[in-house]
């Protein structure tokens, strides 16, 4: 599959509060255990570098 053209992904600036980053890593920890384990490293890694499965990462997260 050939990809053209250009996305916008903004980033949020603010500053998420304490309890609410804590139970982000804890879920982010459990999803990437999960995937590690089912697909490999080497998946994990070609996932995590694609810049729309990482924004979509992100909106899972929170």
């Amino acid at each position: 599959m050939q990809r053209t053209g250009v996305a916008r992904l903004p980033l949020h600036y603010g500053k998420a509060p304490r309890w609410l980053v804590i139970r982000m890593q804890k879920l982010a920890k459990e999803i990437v255990t999960i995937i590690i384990d089912e697909y490999g490293t080497d998946d994990f890694l070609k996932r995590i570098s694609d810049p729309f499965w990482f924004q979509a990462l992100g909106c899972v997260l929170g």
